[in-house]
């Protein structure tokens, strides 16, 4: 029975270990992003920093769910439900030498019929917010696709330091009424 718990937790271990290897600042020198599960954090330490912690708020989150992936410019977590869930992506600016949060990006499956599912982004460079959502339309049993979302959504500057669960949930928020309003103007609702 030891030998079979050492196997099931050996992956699991390795898992929470990784650490994304990359030059963020761009100084030639291999930076570190990681997910810190004990803290619930996300970590990046940079070369320009002297690989000091730059560390987020804590974040609710399991090593089953969350992760951290390489993107064009930097980084991105990602947190996932059971039919939800939301992405972060991150970039170093050499202006302020911040690790910046540039963008967030969210998707739901809805209830059992699929209604209220679909997904959004909002670039928070650009401020450009599209959301591209379903609702059910019980009158002709069907999944119905509202026409894409296309508006600017304004947030002040967020960081990694100070980037928390609440960020995300202040996205959600506001892509939730915007969908709703969408919807109401369509089905007269």
């Amino acid at each position: 029975m030891k030998k079979f718990i050492c196997i099931l937790l050996f992956p699991l271990i390795l898992w929470s270990q990784e650490k994304l290897k990359k030059d963020l600042d761009n100084d030639g020198i291999p930076d570190s992003v990681y997910i810190d599960y004990e803290e619930l954090t996300i970590v990046c330490l940079l070369s320009t920093q002297n690989f000091e912690k730059i560390v987020s708020e804590p974040i609710e989150m399991t090593e089953s769910s969350a992760g951290i992936r390489e993107t064009k410019n930097g980084f991105e977590f990602f947190n996932n439900w059971m039919r939800a869930g939301y992405a972060a992506q991150f970039r170093y600016e050499p202006k302020n030498q911040k690790v910046r949060l540039i963008g967030m990006s969210r998707y739901e499956f809805g209830n059992a019929a699929n209604d209220g599912s679909g997904e959004s982004s909002v670039n928070l460079l650009t401020n450009d917010y599209i959301g591209n959502w379903n609702y059910y339309d019980h009158s002709k049993n069907k999944l119905t696709k509202i026409p894409a979302i296309k508006i600017k959504m304004k947030f002040d500057p967020i960081y990694l330091n100070n980037f928390s669960e609440e960020n995300y949930f202040n996205y959600a928020d506001q892509c939730s009424e915007l969908y709703y309003k969408h919807r109401k103007s369509i089905t007269k609702e």
